[in-house]
């Protein structure tokens, strides 16, 4: 009959011991006190029935019990290290964590990324989105989407790349455009209903309507009034609803703005000052899935066609609205 294996922290706290002929280093090693390791260690002589260690004054040495287990058990603690670190290397290169903020994951990055997931089917994203910048320490992230200033200093450890710059200005849905009439220069903004992106005081205290309507020469207009949401992309969702005119992100507008779901009535654009990122630290960027995904998401922003979101539709929508309140005009 086999007999019972002793408790694998006593095992586990002998190996050490025996390895540095210290009980303080053993402890320090296994993250216990001296004297909760001494306690385990006894209570595995007493099941074993043999000393395993001698104990003098200030140091201890195996006996010739200890001496014999010492080594099995070494070599049984190496393969399961070995066996765990082996699962961890496979596990390693098949997780790929990405942060983003929730604007920008709600409207760039969840629309595109099925992408990502269909060009590398051996990856296994798993996207966590934050308003707090991610630490790539302690929070397990391999890789970040972050909006950063322009002229940001890049930190010795990370690896910081260009993807694109953002810009805001007025966008609309065709529903409001119908609705209201076509808006042909700033001032008809005046009594348009306005719509509010406070997350925008995150990243910037210079850009809002009041803002804008003084870059565009509108004066003495309340930019206060309207509709405000936390978050961008409920600002934009009340947008395509046709509640109003949001000052927004090109970036984060432009699937919108491609479709024809929303347009700009003004080629006025604000420059933000800041700029959007993929960030690694240093010690991952050669690894297989935060490479891929890097190159991923800068081959993405390449691919965006500006140009078709500059004012798309929106002189054709006016005309077209135009035509449509002729007297003697039908719907086709």
């Amino acid at each position: 009959m086999n007999r019972p294996l002793p408790p694998l922290n006593a095992l586990r706290a002998f190996e050490a011991a025996a390895r540095h002929l210290s009980m303080a280093k053993a402890a320090e090693e296994l993250n216990v006190t001296p004297g909760a390791l001494s306690h385990q260690i006894r209570g595995l002589e007493a099941l074993l029935g043999v000393e395993l260690f001698e104990r003098g004054v200030r140091s201890i040495a195996l006996t010739g019990a200890g001496a014999r287990l010492y080594p099995g058990l070494r070599t049984a603690f190496l393969h399961m290290r070995e066996a765990v670190d082996a699962l961890g290397e496979a596990d390693r290169d098949r997780v790929l964590v990405v942060s983003a903020l929730p604007g920008f994951t709600a409207k760039w990055l969840a629309p595109r990324l099925y992408r990502f997931a269909e060009a590398h089917p051996e990856i296994d994203t798993r996207v966590s989105s934050s308003g707090a910048l991610a630490n790539f320490r302690t929070d397990g992230v391999h890789v970040a989407l972050r909006n950063l200033p322009a002229d940001f200093v890049t930190e010795p450890d990370l690896v910081i790349e260009r993807l694109f710059e953002a810009s805001y200005t007025p966008v609309c849905s065709p529903k409001l455009i119908e609705r209201l009439g076509p808006f042909e220069t700033p001032e008809a903004l005046r009594k348009a209903p306005l719509i509010h992106d406070d997350s925008l005081a995150t990243w910037t205290k210079t850009i809002g309507w009041p803002e804008w309507f003084a870059r565009a020469g509108v004066d003495a207009v309340d930019a206060s009034r309207g509709l405000r949401f936390s978050s961008a992309d409920h600002a934009l969702d009340a947008t395509v609803e046709g509640a109003g005119v949001l000052l927004a992100s090109d970036v984060l507008a432009y699937d919108e703005l491609r479709t024809g779901r929303l347009v700009m009535p003004f080629d006025l654009k604000m420059p933000s000052g800041r700029v959007y990122c993929v960030v690694c630290p240093k010690r991952l960027q050669d690894r297989p899935n935060v490479r891929a995904f890097r190159d991923w998401a800068k081959a993405e922003a390449q691919g965006m066609k500006w140009d078709a979101c500059k004012g798309a539709g929106t002189r054709a929508l006016t005309d077209d609205i135009r035509q449509s309140r002729k007297p003697g005009r039908q719907k086709a």
